[in-house]
């Protein structure tokens, strides 16, 4: 390397229309994402924070009743697997997320109606509405661009294209820290609307400068080069026996590599979720009011600010020299040592970054590795099968992460037994480090065998 900036920017001449059309897309969609965010989660917060939700006789906080809204976010997350895995039969790359952004300027719309008068409902939905922005528009893309590349390409470029996501978040959150009080909900859905337009724009030019062939199946894994720790090659999918709700869990359990990848994402999300838990009942246990909202603001501002400069810095650096494999471990270790901290310390400031431990290095560096991970899969696994892992497999992960959140939570019954479901975090951390290990050494493996060269 003659600059510590080429480790991302390795892109050949050809490359760069792909590449910056693919980083333009990711940044709308996580600057969507980072609006959206606040906002619902500001709104349900402060909604139930006062008289809390009541359900089957039951009373729960406002934290607690997020934790309920993730439950029925995996009901959510169901649909929209059928959805995304019938589409996807039939549409692929850039056709697939024009369908997708003209049916979200829709719900613009529609909320940008529905926020004016307040109630469960509206303020249930928008949430709901918030997390399947982010369930389809990130899985979309991502299938996208894997189906765009070629495994050696990804090492080269997914630094730079991620950067774009991560540009995005420091981007969104910022603009919403900043003028919070000055644009009303139907503003900022106005707002969201216009990059959802700007997103067809980016998903088009994309479509044009694709590397690999629309008939292109099976990667390249040539029995002679697979090492010990690769599986024997798979039989090629026979998807016509499973409908849209099961063939990507069919395509999952078939494959050790995928139930490797799904370990990854799942365990992720029961811990991210737990962490996110621990997070906001800190900022509602010190704080009330509108403080909740601004807290929440700055503390994802200063997140993507971290992320951003994971990206630029440490990313590209750690996947061109160390491979994905190194890549996959470093979030797991700024999470143990934000949850160790809180487990002695749980402070204000002490668990609000613990959102930063998480997702300043989940949307950066562990972003980029983990979607690399799908580069040399079939488009069947690409779309369908990472359609269940990214949709069904995070959602019904986060279920599990409520379930142990509660009843810990109503277990000890005060603010100080949240410190203990580090206690968890720290124990499932292990199982996660194991699943990217060996997704890591399988990844080089089918990487070394490919003798597809790159363009």
């Amino acid at each position: 390397m003659t600059h510590p900036l080429q480790a991302f920017m390795d892109v050949r001449r050809g490359e760069w229309p792909l590449a910056l059309a693919m980083l333009s897309y990711f940044f709308l969609v996580i600057t969507s994402f980072w609006i959206l965010k606040p906002l619902k989660k500001g709104l349900f917060i402060e909604y139930y924070d006062a008289s809390g939700f009541s359900l089957l006789g039951m009373n729960f906080s406002a934290a607690q009743a997020e934790l309920l809204a993730k439950v029925l976010n995996m009901v959510v997350a169901f649909v929209a697997v059928v959805v995304f895995s019938a589409l996807s039969r039939h549409l692929r790359r850039e056709r697939l997320s024009f369908v997708f952004c003209g049916f979200f300027l829709l719900c613009y719309a529609l909320f940008g109606r529905w926020l004016s008068h307040l109630g469960d409902g509206t303020v249930w939905s928008f949430y709901l509405f918030g997390d399947l922005f982010s369930t389809l528009m990130v899985a979309t893309f991502f299938a996208f661009l894997n189906d765009a590349v070629y495994p050696e390409t990804a090492r080269r470029l997914y630094g730079l294209v991620g950067l774009g996501g991560v540009a995005g978040g420091v981007f969104g959150s910022t603009i919403v820290r900043v003028n919070i009080d000055n644009f009303s909900y139907p503003g900022w859905l106005g707002i969201c609307a216009v990059l959802a337009v700007l997103m067809v724009v980016a998903a088009a030019v994309a479509g044009r400068y694709v590397q690999v062939p629309a008939a292109a199946s099976e990667p390249a894994r040539p029995a002679q080069a697979r090492s010990k720790t690769q599986p024997a090659p798979e039989p090629k999918p026979r998807t016509r026996r499973h409908g849209p709700a099961t063939e990507g869990a069919a395509l999952v359990f078939r494959s050790r590599y995928l139930m490797a990848v799904a370990a990854i994402v799942g365990l992720y999300e029961v811990i991210s979720t737990i962490v996110d838990f621990q997070f906001t009942a800190t900022v509602a246990h010190y704080l009330s009011g509108p403080a909740i909202g601004a807290q929440f603001a700055l503390v994802f501002s200063i997140t993507n600010w971290v992320s951003l400069l994971v990206q630029l810095f440490l990313t590209g650096l750690v996947m061109s020299r160390f491979g994905v494999g190194l890549a996959l471990l470093v979030l797991p270790c700024t999470i143990a040592m934000g949850s160790a901290a809180f487990l002695v310390f749980p402070a204000l400031w002490v668990g609000s970054l613990l959102n930063t431990a998480d997702n300043g290095f989940s949307y950066s560096i562990n972003q980029s590795a983990k979607e690399a991970l799908y580069v040399p899969t079939t488009p069947a696994e690409k779309y369908r099968a990472k359609a269940f892992i990214d949709m069904f497999v995070q959602r019904f992960a986060k279920a599990v992460a409520v379930l142990i959140s509660l009843g810990l939570t109503y277990a000890f019954g005060d603010f100080n037994s949240l410190r203990y479901l580090s206690l968890v975090t720290l124990l499932l951390l292990v199982v996660w480090v194991a699943a990217a290990r060996y997704a890591g050494r399988v990844f080089r493996d089918y990487e070394e065998a490919s003798d597809t060269p790159a363009p």
